[in-house]
């Protein structure tokens, strides 16, 4: 893809072993081309390394091999242009929902004005106007999970990676943060890599759906989805949706099946 934002490429990642035991290979040789303002979900079997790419991405692992280039640039760290947000809250408990989103406009230094313009500005997006003093205990998990979205939003980056984000959530909750979420990525078309298990969840919210085997990982299958925008939740009951979320349940169903019978043949 010559327009790609992130460029994968040979991507592996080996762990070393512990106790005396085999290393881990997570990763396999993969690649991975993401162009601006897609959106992009990630499927597989858990153990399958969706994590760890997201990670090795983010900057916060390092790969064994292969390298990652955004803009043309290599990743060699953490940065602010790509904002990750994880299953869990990661707020920190001592500020208010407006501190937490304005954590990373003041580490860079920007005015206070300029802070609070922003910082409002994704409160309100996030559907949190009137909590901006509130913390994070006083907040449900869906409220607080909005705030992680709001401060990673806010910084402004070029990529936004989502581990699970909504994991942890009840099933009504869940599907609200699907809808808000796709309206605030309809509005700003920030490009968007997100794992998650959940097929339904893949479908709807993608622009395209990876699938990627059991470990050690590798991309085996990368579909785009073919339903229009803005999308309505309505449109998981289409037949579009249901055959492509058929598919998508049995190519996972197959890796799943397969990590099933290397955990049974491991000693």
């Amino acid at each position: 893809m010559s327009d790609a934002l992130l460029r994968v490429r040979g991507l592996s990642r080996t762990f070393p072993s512990t106790g005396g035991g085999a290393p881990t290979q997570a990763l396999q040789a993969t690649d991975l081309d993401v162009a601006e303002n897609d959106f992009i979900t990630i499927l597989g079997p858990s153990g399958c390394g969706k994590s760890t790419l997201l990670r090795i991405v983010a900057g916060l692992d390092v790969q064994t091999s292969g390298e990652v280039l955004l803009d043309g640039a290599r990743i060699k760290g953490p940065s602010a242009d790509r904002g990750m947000v994880f299953q869990s809250y990661t707020l920190f408990p001592w500020l208010t929902v407006h501190q937490n989103v304005c954590f990373g406009l003041r580490e860079r230094g920007m005015a206070h004005a300029e802070q609070a313009e922003i910082a409002a500005s994704f409160i309100h997006k996030v559907g949190l106007r009137g909590f901006e003093q509130h913390f994070p205990k006083q907040l449900s998990g869906g409220m607080q999970q909005r705030v992680a979205i709001a401060r990673a939003l806010a910084n402004g980056p070029r990529m936004l990676l989502m581990d699970e984000p909504f994991g942890a959530l009840d099933h009504q909750t869940r599907e609200q943060m699907q809808e808000l979420l796709l309206g605030i990525w309809e509005a700003e078309r920030k490009t968007v890599l997100f794992v998650t298990h959940d097929i339904d969840e893949a479908v709807f919210m993608g622009s395209r759906v990876v699938v990627m085997s059991a470990r050690p990982g590798r991309i085996k299958l990368d579909r785009a989805v073919p339903l229009d925008h803005p999308r309505h939740y309505s449109i998981k009951t289409t037949p579009e949706f249901s055959a492509l979320k058929a598919e998508l349940t049995e190519q996972v169903r197959v890796e799943v099946r397969a990590a099933q019978a290397a955990a049974a043949q491991t000693p």
